[in-house]
């Protein structure tokens, strides 16, 4: 029998630094003070490393736990090096095909469960409306809500069946802003017959497809409640989620951590708001301070009445349920972890996940190409959220293919005419990589520059396809839909023309 202490802290999901756990988080597990642990890319320096920080996690726990990470896939994934990285939701959106999605997810779940990690803060079934959204670019599968649920669904069913729990996000929707709820409250005004028509579709589809948690969007829909972002709105948890939409498993919220809470709320009294609008689970990912803060906050609240001991109850029985449905008992051996015919498979969809958008003009570079530069921009003013992508992994896989390249890193912030002069000069063929120009006005104009003065561009949109729009001179355009290994790999293949892109995109070019 749990005391209210120890309810409220099945509750509490936290992260940490560093790559063992700390003393107070082994001392909160064994006083079940927290529920679970989430871990970022902080956390993570290989496999074994990852086994034996979860292992001791476990063993120091007094009750079962959560382990918990982003591993979406794509420009989302705390484990890379070492690890399987497969192609992001918009590249297996352009594969159209269900299964590869599905059979992806479940050789990234076969990852989690060998590491003793049991949730999966993944997948994303926001819609792209906002070539200009920050934070949710290629980590949605696209503009079609059909295709999004199809490609979501999927994913659901392939964690699922690896023993992982499965997290829609961002409930209700993400896609429809500008603003990146890490920096600030994102607002979205207006009639909702959008969000009905396309915002809901995938999490509906979720639902029926039995995902094993929902978590919430820091964005505040004025027309569903004028005073809370989603992740404490009751008008949006308990009304459209629990009773319109009839979800009755785990939900959580994005990081209480970022912006858009903390500047408006604070971390004790934010914890309150969720639980009251019907959280379950409130995840605080970095600070100490703010893990106790809401925890004590959660408690005092429930001693006085504010909250009833009764819907904490309802809390801890959805999370008890959750661990027991998702309980590893049997997981796989490590040695399952980047595995040949997981690499095999990542890189199928990658390469499935291409889309040719212009031409094959300038197809296939070969041997025989006298002078190629390969001119690579690095992904500039990126969420939080998202990962940074490494600008070597390209330029080793060209000049394995082609010796004969140079190479050049880009700076938009450099002025354009030295770039230009020093570089374009006797080239027969420049590689272009951009990595959302639309987004960068500097990196946009030093791109169609290079276009413009080059004798032939091959043009590799490496992360959102909307640069294609706007570089239209290039002779020929690929857009990967994402730059994880696997897709800069499956560029590079493009070019030397060992197969023909046959992805399609999923979004409009702007």
């Amino acid at each position: 029998m749990l005391t209210p202490e120890e309810k409220i802290g099945q509750m509490m999901m936290v992260g940490f630094d560093g790559v063992r756990p700390p003393g107070y988080i082994l001392d909160w597990l064994a006083s079940r003070r927290i529920g679970g642990i989430y871990l970022f890319a902080r956390n993570v320096v290989s496999p074994s490393q990852v086994k034996q920080l979860i292992d001791e996690c476990r063993a120091a726990a007094a009750s079962p736990i959560l382990v918990g990470i982003d591993q979406e896939g794509g420009i989302v994934a705390r484990l890379r090096e070492g690890f399987t990285e497969s192609p992001g939701a918009m590249a297996l959106g352009a594969a159209r095909d269900s299964q590869l999605a599905e059979d992806m997810a479940f050789a990234l779940g076969r990852e989690l469960a060998a590491l003793g990690i049991n949730w999966n803060f993944a997948p994303v079934a926001d819609i792209a409306h906002q070539p200009d959204n920050p934070s949710v670019s290629t980590r949605s599968v696209g503009a079609d809500r059909e295709l999004v649920s199809q490609i979501v669904t999927a994913q659901i069913r392939g964690f699922q069946r690896a023993g992982i729990a499965a997290t829609v996000k961002h409930f209700p929707g993400l896609g429809n802003t500008v603003i990146d709820t890490h920096d600030a409250l994102a607002r979205v005004s207006g009639s909702l017959d959008y969000l009905y028509e396309y915002d809901l579709v995938p999490f509906r589809e979720a639902i029926d497809a039995d995902v094993a948690c929902v978590m919430l969007t820091h964005v505040m829909y004025e027309r569903l409640d004028e005073a809370h972002p989603a992740t404490l709105s009751p008008g949006i948890v308990s009304n459209l989620l629990r009773h319109e939409l009839g979800y009755d498993r785990a939900v959580c919220t994005d990081c209480m951590e970022m912006n858009a809470i903390t500047a408006g709320f604070g971390a004790g009294e934010a914890a309150v708001l969720a639980v009251e609008a019907g959280v379950d689970m409130p995840l605080y990912s970095h600070s100490r301070r703010r893990q106790k803060a809401a925890y004590q906050a959660l408690l005092r609240a429930v001693k006085s009445g504010r909250i009833p001991l009764a819907r904490i109850d309802e809390s801890v029985a959805r999370i008890q349920a959750l661990k027991a449905t998702y309980a590893l008992d049997d997981p796989p051996a490590l040695d399952v972890v980047a595995c040949d015919a997981h690499q095999s498979l990542a890189l199928k969809a990658a390469r499935a996940g291409l889309a040719l958008v212009k031409g094959g003009s300038a197809l296939p570079l070969n041997s025989q190409t006298r002078s190629i530069l390969a001119l690579e921009f690095a992904a500039q003013g990126i969420s939080d959220a998202v990962d940074r992508s490494s600008t070597s992994l390209f330029s080793q896989r060209l000049a394995s293919h082609f010796p004969q390249a140079m190479y050049r890193r880009l700076d938009a912030r450099a002025p354009t005419k030295a770039i230009l002069k020093q570089d374009l000069e006797g080239f027969d063929t420049v590689v272009l990589v951009t990595r959302n120009a639309h987004m960068h006005t500097a990196q946009l104009r030093l791109a169609r520059c290079i276009i413009e003065r080059a004798k032939a561009v091959i043009l590799i949109c490496a992360r959102n396809p909307y640069d294609a729009g706007l570089l239209t001179g290039a002779d020929t355009i690929i857009c990967s839909n994402g730059d994880s290994r696997p897709s800069l790999i499956a560029a590079v293949e493009a070019i030397s023309g060992d197969y023909q892109p046959k992805g399609e995109l999923t979004v409009p070019l702007i």
